[in-house]
């Protein structure tokens, strides 16, 4: 196979099938080793570490069935904090109190052994977390700091993977996410204008507010947490932080009014939180697999979410009562944006064929379970479909896939009016310039490029990180073989 071929391959496998790689190659600082419990040495004290000895045999062989996306008993095993919450028979364990805890029950076969499909934790494994918590049960995990912060940037030696571009209202601003950063450029030369450096590794939304003031991006670091951004535009200061689940976030939407944000996950939810304060409203847990898009009905009050389940979701946002799938299951869907000023969304997913759909039903579902919400299928592309977006009429759309591939098509009709010349790589996003003159694509090769709508004629092509020379002595963000 050819390294080319390759280096594709491994950046689709990264972004669309495992949230838990990361799909940048880093030289960056390790996380701290997590030793296997005999590794680790005892102090005088003879204290049972949890993050040392009782972690890492959690994760070994308690995670598989207690983790976001199976929660078997209500029980995450994820972290000390959720192993003091427990599940659905109260806390794990009993400060000070082996003989009180579930988890040693559990352990010892007392009703039922631990972990289950899985050989039994040993004498000497059982032993520990009976020291450990007749101890106190401790939690010496030791605090996260960040790599990186405003002070001290990541250093790039070539550009990275781009995940999510996104115009202010305006149009004079393009936002850029980057590795740990969100770069904001100027749109009409590229010159890079502030770089908001947040915890996240990649962020995979970005929504500006409809008034340019607050930028939104949306994201996590794989197999670890999601995250929310909220930034001040004007001085790029962060206002607030909020983490959600134990992985990457998705396909971020914001209400009509702005006061509502939409997300997915990869632990199959739909999270819809207040703007203001960042506070969760809503948990949806109506899809069975990622989330990958979600777009606010034009009232507000209702959500749809795409999902690698195949299915279109309508859900009520202030009850969180599941309405309707809105299409037939056709494929696993990869992205969805919603039509301006209509009530219909666009998606894309493995097929490569892009659909558009009303939000609403207008016909009674049939025992054949036709696709009566479909408005339009348009041709198919030639790979899976990355990114999806629309000029500000809602009459254009473009379509973007796997192969470097982005099409325009007039809505209406169907009929395709463009076709960008291939990239090499995936083209993971795309945004017309708010006056629709201009479409923005980026991804795998790391430029961003700028055609002009109506020729299809490409005005430029840039990388909009700073690139430094390889250098041992700094930290440095590279593309080893040009992973993705």
């Amino acid at each position: 196979m050819r390294p080319s071929v390759i280096r594709n391959l491994i950046s689709l496998i990264v972004v669309f099938g495992g949230a838990g790689l990361v799909w940048l190659c880093l030289a960056v600082p390790p996380r701290p080793h997590i030793a296997k419990p005999s590794a680790v040495p005892r102090s005088r004290e003879g204290r049972v570490s949890f993050y040392h000895q009782i972690k890492p045999i959690l994760q070994a062989k308690c995670q598989g069935c207690h983790q976001p996306n199976v929660r078997s008993g209500h029980l995450m095993l994820i972290s000390y904090a959720d192993f003091l919450k427990g599940g659905a028979h109260g806390p794990a364990f009993v400060k000070g109190h082996p003989e009180k805890s579930l988890v040693i029950g559990y352990l010892e076969g007392k009703p039922e052994l631990m972990p289950q499909g899985g050989p039994p934790l040993s004498k000497a494994e059982i032993e520990l977390f009976k020291r450990w918590i007749a101890q106190g049960a401790v939690d010496d995990t030791p605090a996260e700091h960040s790599a990186y912060d405003a002070a001290h940037p990541p250093v790039y030696t070539s550009s990275p993977v781009i995940s999510a571009v996104a115009f202010s209202p305006d149009g004079k601003t393009l936002a850029v996410a980057g590795y740990h950063e969100v770069l904001l450029l100027n749109a009409d030369n590229g010159a890079l204008e502030a770089r908001l450096v947040g915890d996240a590794q990649r962020l995979q939304s970005l929504v500006f507010t409809k008034d340019g003031k607050l930028l939104i991006a949306v994201g996590g670091s794989p197999a670890r947490f999601g995250e929310i951004q909220f930034w001040d535009v004007s001085s790029y200061k962060q206002i607030r932080s909020v983490r959600y689940t134990y992985d990457t976030l998705f396909g971020a939407s914001l209400s009509p009014d702005d006061k509502e944000l939409a997300f997915g996950g990869a632990d199959n939810t739909v999270r819809v939180v207040s703007v203001p304060d960042g506070k969760q409203i809503m948990m949806l847990e109506n899809d069975t697999d990622w989330v990958f898009g979600t777009v606010f009905s034009r009232d507000g009050k209702y959500v749809v979410s795409a999902s690698r389940d195949e299915a279109l979701k309508l859900t009520q946002v202030q009850t969180g009562s599941f309405i309707d799938d809105i299409n037939t299951h056709t494929t696993p869907m990869r992205c969805m944006v919603g039509r301006p000023g209509q009530d219909q969304v666009l998606c894309g997913g493995d097929d490569g064929i892009p659909r558009l759909y009303k939000i609403f039903r207008t016909e009674a579902r049939t025992m054949n379970n036709e696709d009566h919400n479909l408005i339009r299928a348009f041709e198919r592309q030639p790979d899976t479909i990355t990114a999806l977006a629309f000029d500000p009429t809602g009459n254009l759309c473009a379509v973007a896939s796997e192969a470097g591939t982005v099409n325009l098509y007039d809505v209406n009709s169907g009929t395709k009016q463009l076709s960008l010349p291939p990239v090499r790589g995936a083209v993971f996003t795309l945004a017309f310039r708010p006056d629709g003159k201009v479409l923005a694509t980026a991804g795998f090769d790391g430029y961003v490029r700028y055609y002009d709508v109506q020729s299809g004629r490409l005005l430029r092509a840039f990388i909009p990180v700073p690139i430094r020379k390889p250098n041992r002595s700094v930290l440095s963000v590279q593309r080893r073989g040009h992973h993705g």
